[in-house]
């Protein structure tokens, strides 16, 4: 079974991509997905959180306000490479159980959809990494009226991450988010016939 990432910085529209793919019929792995269940109360990096950043992170209803979260770690490099050291295994540990139970079901080729592969040492994972790219604006745009924050901490937590650009020079292929869905769906569509037909 061939694994690809797919990455892109926030705004980008990796989402949106993704979800291109599996109207392709490709499986997708949602990372974002597996850090909100091992991060939920009883998943298997709640605790460790929660010693790490006290209860003011939390909800009325006892999980973790992702918000709070993560207006304390991208305002502070130290806290969120500690969150970070915390999640990334637990995070690893489902994404890799997953994988296995696509690949029993015969899957040839699976999406892993996840916002840090160059960053966290996790592009050995995958046989190919796709990059999504929009114009900075766009991000902006999108961030901030998505996550309801300002342009402010929009712009801190993009600075927070690896330059765009870097990450699509380090990718087999680049997806050109910035302009309307038709041309990304052709983009999506060229890329998902050479991944079927081995790349």
């Amino acid at each position: 079974m061939r694994v690809i990432g797919l990455t892109g910085n926030f705004g980008s529209g990796k989402s949106t991509v993704a979800g291109m793919f599996r109207k392709a019929g490709f499986p997708v792995v949602d990372a974002d997905r597996i850090a909100r269940e091992v991060t939920a109360p009883g998943g298997r990096a709640y605790e460790d959180v929660l010693r790490e950043f006290g209860k003011g992170i939390l909800l009325p209803d006892g999980g973790i306000d992702r918000k709070r979260l993560g207006e304390l770690v991208f305002a502070d490099p130290k806290r969120r490479a500690r969150l970070e050291a915390i999640t990334h295994p637990a995070i690893l540990d489902a994404m890799k159980e997953a994988l296995s139970a696509l690949s029993r079901d015969g899957h040839r080729v699976v999406i892993v959809e996840a916002a840090l592969v160059h960053e966290s040492g996790r592009k050995g994972l995958f046989e190919e990494v796709i990059s999504v790219l929009c114009d900075g604006e766009t991000q902006l745009r999108r961030v901030t009226a998505r996550d309801g924050i300002t342009r402010e901490q929009a712009s801190a937590r993009l600075r927070a991450q690896m330059d765009a650009e870097d990450k699509g020079r380090r990718s087999a292929y680049v997806i050109d988010n910035s302009g309307d869905l038709e041309e990304t769906t052709r983009q999506v569509v060229r890329i998902a016939r050479e991944l079927l037909a081995g790349g």
